[in-house]
């Protein structure tokens, strides 16, 4: 009992204090929801005419959600870089809790951010015509939060390297928003290039978009056939978190060492 108490009470405080810090500064709070709303009605309402047969905005709509996860996750890691400069970090690090303990507390600190963040964008969802059931916004929820940790941990690892916020929205931009452009939220995987749709087949953020689109307006979603399934986007949902939580929690250790030795 005291073991668990020693490793998830850093971790519960960890996460208290990324929540409570986001939600104080409201220019990260806009900065986060803003951009794709803006993003979805403007890209949804000039490419409406393309998609003959169907709603682009409704289409856009899940890949959306998963923007904003996608930006949130940016925003809150950057704070693994503020904390870095004003010496918290350090004194975090010297103390005596387990680098898992503390990759936990910042990763799901700024997973629980994403969540609410998106979940502020699933209000508005019966407006566009969802049909989720009960069992489809369970499904739903648990897809958006798992990649919210997912890609929150994918931050952290990019941001625990980095030195400087404005490198680091330089790597993000990089190499997070190609994972969103070939995630299937602005065209199907199916009409892509055979070599693009490689490409999209191997991004975990495909799997979210569809799994996403499949709690919105699939309705019985359960009964689908089609591939991927719910329970196969969840398992690459769950996989894409071990590993990038696993490989954030050996990084947090190396960077421990190394503050020691220092």
């Amino acid at each position: 009992m005291k073991h668990n108490q020693e490793f998830f009470w850093p971790a519960y405080s960890l996460c208290k204090r990324e929540v409570v810090r986001f939600f104080r500064q409201r220019s990260r709070v806009i900065g986060a929801i803003v951009p794709p709303l803006v993003f979805w009605f403007l890209i949804g309402s000039g490419l409406g005419n393309s998609f003959r047969g169907s709603n682009y905005l409704i289409y856009l709509f899940p890949g959306t959600l998963v923007m904003i996860v996608l930006f949130t996750a940016i925003f809150s890691t950057i704070s693994i870089i503020e904390d870095r400069r004003e010496g918290f970090l350090q004194s975090v690090l010297v103390a005596p809790i387990a680098p898992a303990s503390v990759a936990l507390g910042k990763i799901l600190g700024g997973a629980m951010i994403a969540f609410l963040q998106s979940m502020i964008f699933v209000i508005i969802a019966p407006m566009l015509g969802a049909s989720f059931t009960f069992l489809g916004f369970v499904f739903l929820l648990a897809i958006l939060f798992l990649s919210a940790f997912g890609l929150t941990g994918l931050g952290f690892l990019i941001a625990w390297k980095m030195d400087s916020t404005q490198g680091f929205h330089s790597v993000m931009n990089l190499f997070l928003m190609p994972m969103w452009f070939l995630s299937g939220s602005l065209f199907p995987v199916e009409g892509a290039p055979m070599w693009l749709k490689c490409v999209m087949l191997f991004n975990p953020l495909t799997y979210s978009v569809t799994a996403v689109r499949m709690g919105l307006f699939s309705g019985n979603f359960i009964v689908l056939r089609s591939w991927p399934g719910p329970l196969f986007c969840l398992a690459v949902s769950l996989l894409f978190c071990a590993v990038t939580f696993s490989a954030a929690v050996l990084s947090c250790s190396k960077k421990t060492i190394g503050e020691n030795i220092l």
